[in-house]
């Protein structure tokens, strides 16, 4: 908060930066109370969580039986490596015109970003916990008359939740951030929407606690996935 004033002051009394005084904390953390105490930070944000928790979603059913295929056959595995490892570096953004072009709805055309940017880090998270699965573990279910619905529901799925929630963790971060440059499409919602809306009427205070409303709600969502993982983790309780 410090450093933040006393850049805020540096910026006021710079000649040619004083249009961007409103940067402040003074001036943020009042259109922030504003925002807040009427209200609109849950219709700029209501749309923002919907489009995120729908990509992830997506993500998450494509990433997590994706990866426990990758994991459990070696010779898919080998043939998968290098065209995701190749998908993986594209950025979700350039993805944008296809999307625009595919879909009817700014909405459909967000969530599909999204859910190309999330889909990796849970795909590759979850197949290096399933590769992390002792061996012993699926003899003994075998041994003990374990059909492939037991094996999958009783003893991969419990072995690799932490895994699975860890790559959904990291999605997250990457979705929240792909999000506000791709809800400067067409939309007219969310929080994205609202940085681009304030910039455009250099309502540089309102914009600055749009931001704060990003990160503060993007620390919670993560502090939410390090709750389930804690939750979780299994091998940490065993070891008290």
């Amino acid at each position: 908060m410090g450093l933040w004033w006393l850049g805020g002051r540096a910026v006021a009394n710079d000649p040619d930066m004083f249009a961007f005084s409103d940067f402040a904390p003074g001036p943020t953390l009042a259109a922030l109370w504003d925002i807040l105490s009427t209200g609109e930070v849950l219709s700029m944000s209501g749309p923002s969580l919907y489009r995120v928790g729908s990509g992830l979603a997506i993500a998450a059913a494509l990433g997590v039986p994706l990866g426990i295929a990758v994991g459990r056959t070696t010779w898919l595995r080998e043939i998968t490596n290098v065209p995701f490892q190749f998908l993986r570096m594209i950025s979700p953004l350039s993805w944008m015109p296809i999307a625009v072009m595919v879909y009817d709805t700014w909405d459909g055309a967000i969530v599909f970003l999204i859910a190309v940017a999330a889909v990796w880090p849970i795909l590759f998270s979850t197949a290096s916990g399933v590769r992390r699965i002792d061996p012993s573990w699926l003899k003994v279910a075998r041994n003990l008359g374990a059909n492939p619905f037991h094996m999958l529901f009783v003893v991969i799925l419990p072995a690799i939740a932490v895994d699975v929630l860890t790559g959904i963790r990291l999605a997250l971060g990457v979705a929240w951030v792909v999000l506000v440059p791709a809800e400067y499409l067409g939309v007219t919602s969310g929080l994205g929407y609202a940085i681009n809306d304030a910039r455009d009427i250099l309502d540089y205070s309102r914009l600055a606690a749009v931001v704060v409303v990003i990160g503060v709600i993007g620390f919670l969502l993560d502090w939410l996935c390090m709750l389930a993982i804690n939750k979780f983790n299994w091998v940490r309780e065993t070891a008290h």
